[in-house]
């Protein structure tokens, strides 16, 4: 009798270029014999997490024999190749660099401005239209009408991708069990502010989802969301931005992009937080039997070391986290670093951080 595999939901945090990280991860968590011993049932994203999980989670719905391939190739036409690329590449993050280090003067100016707009066609003119239309680029991975002609996909693991909608101020949660996934869905979870016009359709206009949740964990644990043959056991969350810092940002640089690291973890540990109370009043018995059996519910999920309640029980440590060596290396401005420099080495590095990981749990399993 086959062996019943452990059911696994991945949550992808979003951190621009950085989530190249997020892309090694899931190449060798796959590698890795993933499939052998667990069963996908949900993966969730915002920003660049959910560019990851939305091609993970395609490559799954077109049965591809090797999963990550949709996804490296994805990352591989993002990243700058020629000269004339890399030179653009390094103009860009060096100047926004110089400027929050103050050695240059701040413009602000809209991503509607036409003066903006203009001078990004002409920057951009000798450039391949794969390195300058991210939604072009999108489309050229990812058949979008044919996922609209299909609708939604209930059989199929979770996809939730997260996004902030403007002029509400509420969540906003695009799942695939209830409706088609679409080119805007991930533009509007990648909508940086100042970067980018908001994502406008249905009537709606959309953020970046890193003001909602980075990423959507606590969704994956709600029936109506997920069905009740997609609760998880475990819930993994693939990192991008650190805990702590060594020392408190005084250079505008620093402030930037310490403010940026916080507004990126908070709503994730406050969704973290509120599983942990719904796992402790499930051990106290604080819900009726057959209130937990219409959700499906049968035993707590595993959470963080960090939020363990020590009284109640050790929850393991699900985090893939970059490894500190790299995370010292980096600042707010190699998120917009395409460079192949910068890819190639988050991406060794997810691959590394995954690979300990996944050893990890397979061992945990026998």
């Amino acid at each position: 009798m086959a062996k019943q595999k452990r059911k696994i939901a991945i949550a992808c945090q979003g951190g621009g270029s950085q989530t190249a990280f997020t892309a090694g991860a899931l190449k060798a968590l796959f590698e890795a014999g993933f499939s052998e011993h667990y069963q996908l049932v949900s993966i969730t994203g915002t920003s660049g997490g959910a560019l990851c999980a939305t091609l993970m989670w395609y490559a799954i719905a077109k049965n591809d024999p090797y999963l990550p391939k949709r996804m490296l190739d994805f990352w591989a036409d993002n990243t700058a190749q020629s000269a004339a690329e890399s030179q653009f590449n390094h103009y860009v993050v060096e100047s926004i660099r110089a400027v929050n280090r103050g050695q240059m003067p701040q413009y602000n100016l809209s991503p509607y401005s036409p003066i903006m707009q203009i001078m990004a066609s002409m920057s951009t003119s000798n450039l391949r239209k794969n390195f300058t239309d991210f939604r072009g680029l999108l489309e050229q991975h990812i058949d979008f009408a044919e996922l609209q002609r299909l609708g939604p996909q209930p059989q199929l693991p979770a996809l939730i991708l997260g996004a902030a909608e403007v002029l509400t101020g509420t969540l906003a949660k695009f799942n695939s069990r209830t409706e088609a996934i679409r080119v805007e869905h991930i533009l509007a979870s990648c909508a940086v502010p100042n970067i980018f016009e908001a994502v406008e359709f249905d009537g709606k206009a959309y953020w970046d989802g890193l003001f909602s949740d980075n990423p959507p964990v606590d969704e994956v644990i709600k029936p109506e969301m997920v069905g009740l043959e997609n609760l998880p056991e475990e819930v993994w969350v693939i990192k991008i931005n650190p805990n702590g810092c060594s020392e408190v940002p005084k250079s505008p640089e620093a402030i930037s992009d310490r403010r940026n690291e916080l507004i990126g973890n908070m709503s994730l540990f406050q969704q973290l937080t509120s599983i942990r109370t719904l796992n402790e009043l499930l051990l106290k018995d604080a819900f009726k039997p057959e209130f937990l059996a219409s959700r499906g519910i049968q035993k707590p999920i595993l959470l963080p070391k960090c939020l363990s309640s020590d009284e109640v029980r050790p929850y393991h440590i699900p985090f893939i986290e970059m490894s500190e060596e790299i995370q010292k290396t980096l600042d707010y401005e190699s998120k917009l670093d395409r460079s192949k420099e910068n890819i190639e080495r988050l991406m060794a590095d997810g691959e590394k951080q995954a690979q300990a990981f996944i050893v990890e749990r397979i061992a945990a399993l026998k």
